[in-house]
């Protein structure tokens, strides 16, 4: 058998608007463009949800 160690290209990471969770006690997240309403709700615990930029794995 034969394995290849050949070297994966990194993903570039880009920043990224994305819902965060108010809640301290909450990690939920979501990106910006994954959302369907202007203000969501976070989905695991209904709290309110704010804008704010992360650096992210860019997805294609």
């Amino acid at each position: 058998m034969v394995f290849s160690r050949r070297q994966q290209e990194p993903i570039p990471e880009i920043e990224t608007e994305v819902w965060s969770c108010v809640n301290h006690d909450c990690t939920g997240w979501m990106r910006n463009s994954f959302s369907f309403l202007d203000n969501p709700t976070c989905p695991l615990c209904q709290s309110e949800m704010k804008q704010e930029v992360r650096i992210l794995p860019e997805l294609k």
